[in-house]
């Protein structure tokens, strides 16, 4: 076994965690606190800017979650199940929604800062959760609409662009009402079904959980 993957529970490191486990691949799991533990000189000499994911193989060290992926699938995914190789026809359209992954992510992370890492609530802006929130559901709805029409992002079915985007919606739920999105439910759902997701979930009682509540509202 070569591969280590550093990760706090629901961080961006669970959608590498969720694709190592759609693939089968042997791991190393270290599970960090998300805060303090992070900023440890140790830990800063592997990921330089204190974050996760970080992934290590062997002797390559990635951190960037994108990138992970796009490793993970052209390295271990010799079946070519999960990504989609150049000069394929939807290759651009995976590129794309590997990466819009992250357009949704972005104000998750903004709403998380608000909900939960401003710990005193004189600080958190009221202005900052209403344009998050509006901003985030507007990125759901882009993929709304597309699901309307297919099951998957890609026409030619699941793949790890669909890992990184049912991530985002899996935090996403926490901040916006699903009701509004059908197809987006239903796909979340299947998402949230499939047993590589199951595992890589933490379990209820699990120590150093980001997320302990159902929804956080403003």
């Amino acid at each position: 076994m070569s591969i280590v993957l550093h990760h706090c529970h629901e961080a961006r490191s669970m959608r590498t965690l969720w694709l190592i486990n759609e693939l089968g691949l042997d791991h190393e799991l270290k599970i960090y606190a998300f805060g303090r533990a992070l900023r440890d000189p140790a830990y800063l000499a592997v990921s330089p800017l204190g974050r996760v994911p970080c992934l290590e193989d062997g002797d390559l060290t990635l951190f960037e979650s994108g990138a992970i992926a796009e490793y993970l699938c052209e390295t271990y995914d010799t079946q070519h199940l999960l990504w989609r190789a150049p000069g394929e026809n939807d290759r651009p359209e995976w590129l794309q929604w590997l990466h819009y992954a992250e357009t949704i992510t972005v104000h998750c992370a903004s709403l998380t800062q608000q909900a939960i890492a401003i710990a005193d609530p004189a600080l958190r802006s009221n202005t900052v959760w209403k344009l998050e929130s509006r901003r985030l559901e507007k990125s759901i709805a882009v993929v709304e609409d597309l699901l309307s029409a297919q099951e998957y992002l890609l026409k030619s079915g699941f793949s790890a662009a669909d890992i990184g985007v049912g991530y985002a919606l899996h935090v996403a739920k926490l901040f916006v009402d699903f009701s509004q999105f059908p197809h987006v439910s239903r796909y979340y759902q299947n998402l949230s079904a499939r047993p590589a997701f199951q595992k890589s979930m933490p379990a209820p009682d699990a120590k150093d959980r980001i997320y302990t509540k159902s929804r956080y509202v403003g």
